[in-house]
């Protein structure tokens, strides 16, 4: 094949939504040939939905199946255990591609940054959902030898990790959590787990539908304070709010049984110190007041609560990548509709970002793929416009091969989920998870010949 004649090739840095949205839109326009290469840090694909959603729920999970539809495509090669910024570098991608898109998503979880954060007990929802959900990097977990727990957030995250907290463990048995996972879950001793919200109920970003999952977990109580509730229920507030006031009227309205686990809502609480001495012993709260535009003002009023856990899930945001462009303020890489530019303004050529680190960690699964279209769309229109005649370029394969890194195809991965598959199978359930480097890396480089 010519220079001129060969497809136009572009990595996309991350295989998880994003990536997979943006690829598939690539290689399904008529206009021009593409092969993509999914550059991804795992031996992994598919990101939050394999590493973030929770065990308990399968029908968002099964977005997997579009996502491995989009995987096979023959135009699209997976490049796994591959990590940008040491294994590969930004001037190795501009040298082998026509075009880079960066997909890497939001990693880290914002703090709270007061004082405490970082005693032993304190920890990310990152670190904890990842933990359940067999992520390799939180492979050791934390301890659950404590009755209480405080969970600072009022969003999804904070229920999922409520929910797991107070599962009773065989609830999860038939799901794909890890053996590991399913072992420290079961010598869990949470007993009460604190929601902690600094706004209003009626601010609460929950989901409805996640909010009245707490209901299926029948063996636990729910307790919400009368007081909270007073005045929340006012004029303009939207569907989803009015549907999570409903619940909550009703738990606050609930008897308590005797020696149930409990999940306590807390509303108009503000973390202001993790209390202990090497750990988690306590933690300060400050009663707030909230004014009629939805801000919160301290009250100088302050409660203790004994806790052994706390998990900040309180938001996320991306992490830079070496050499490329980043916004610190805002926690994501500076675009124009997925173009990347520099701290003048001007698009960088050939430089694309998609997903959260494009637009930060907002929207469903699902909002990727309209927003992958945008960025593909700059793309090709910035493509059309420079010269068809391409030079051949360098291979990627050269460079990798040059830091002597390995890794891992989608036949390797394939390997991966046959394994987890046969384990689940022996274990009667669909699957289960693989949570080390070790065993994943050893499946999925093992030679095709070997039984």
């Amino acid at each position: 094949m010519t220079a001129s004649t060969r497809p136009v090739r572009v990595a996309v840095v991350g295989a998880g939504p994003a990536g997979l949205f943006a690829a598939d839109a690539l290689v399904g326009q008529a206009d021009v040939a593409v092969d993509v290469d999914l550059i991804e840090r795992l031996p992994t694909p598919y990101g939050l939905v394999r590493y973030g959603v929770a065990p308990d729920h399968p029908t968002i999970k099964s977005v997997i199946h579009t996502l491995q539809g989009i995987l096979e495509h023959p135009r699209i090669r997976f490049i796994g255990a591959i990590e940008f910024g040491r294994d590969v570098l930004r001037e190795d991608l501009l040298e082998c591609y026509d075009a880079v898109v960066y997909t890497t998503g939001a990693q880290i979880d914002r703090r709270l940054g007061i004082p405490g954060e970082d005693l032993l007990g304190s920890i990310s929802a990152t670190e904890f959902v990842s933990w359940y959900n067999g992520h390799p990097d939180f492979e050791r977990g934390h301890s659950l030898d404590g009755e209480s727990v405080a969970v600072i957030g009022a969003g999804n995250v904070a229920l999922d990790v409520s929910r797991i907290l107070v599962r009773p463990c065989e609830h999860l048995a038939r799901t794909d959590v890890p053996v590991p996972v399913l072992a420290r879950l079961g010598e869990n001793r949470a007993r009460e787990v604190h929601v902690i919200g600094r706004r209003g109920p009626e601010h609460a970003k929950f989901a409805s539908k996640e909010l009245r999952e707490l209901d299926v977990v029948t063996e636990i109580d729910r307790v919400v304070r009368p007081a909270d509730l007073a005045g929340a229920d006012e004029p303009g507030l939207d569907r989803r709010a009015r549907a999570n006031l409903d619940v909550l009227q009703k738990w606050s309205t609930q008897p308590p049984r005797a020696n149930a686990r409990k999940v306590q809502f807390r509303f108009f609480r503000k973390p202001v110190e993790i209390i202990g001495r090497t750990r988690v012993e306590a933690l300060r709260l400050e009663r707030l007041t909230v004014d009629g535009s939805g801000a919160a003002a301290g009250t100088g009023e302050f409660e203790t609560i004994p806790v052994q856990l706390v998990v900040r899930a309180v938001g996320y945001r991306s992490a830079a990548l070496p050499g490329v462009p980043f916004d610190d303020d805002a926690g994501v890489i500076p675009n124009d509709a997925g173009r990347i530019v520099d701290g003048t303004g001007a698009p960088l050529p050939g430089e694309y970002v998609a997903g959260w680190v494009k637009r930060g960690a907002t929207g469903v699964i699902g909002t990727n793929k309209s927003d992958a279209r945008e960025t593909v769309s700059a793309l090709l229109e910035d493509l059309a416009k420079t010269d068809s005649n391409r030079p051949a370029g360098r291979r990627i394969e050269d460079a990798l091969a040059a830091g002597s890194a390995r890794w891992i195809d989608y036949t390797g991965w394939r390997r991966i989920d046959e394994a987890e598959l046969g384990r689940g199978a022996s274990e009667g359930r669909v699957r289960s998870k693989i949570p080390d480097w070790a065993s994943l890396n050893d499946i999925a480089l093992r030679a095709t010949t070997e039984p």
